[in-house]
């Protein structure tokens, strides 16, 4: 059983025992903050590695000769 709780996917009282220790640890009001901060950081990263991909040069196979 306890095999299978490690590798098994994550129940409800797992998701409620996180959502409970995050509570405990931040408390409520900085929640949104931690939530905001994070979406944002995620904002970034994607326009980051989005404008990286335009930025790159496209090879063309015939440069060679």
């Amino acid at each position: 059983m306890t095999a299978n709780f490690f590798l098994g996917a994550p129940g409800i009282w797992s998701v409620v025992l996180i959502v409970v220790v995050v509570l405990l640890l931040f408390g409520g009001k900085k929640i949104p903050e931690l939530m905001r901060g994070l979406g944002g950081g995620i904002k970034e990263f994607k326009d980051a590695s989005k404008d990286d991909t335009e930025d790159r040069p496209k090879s063309n196979i015939d440069s060679t000769k």
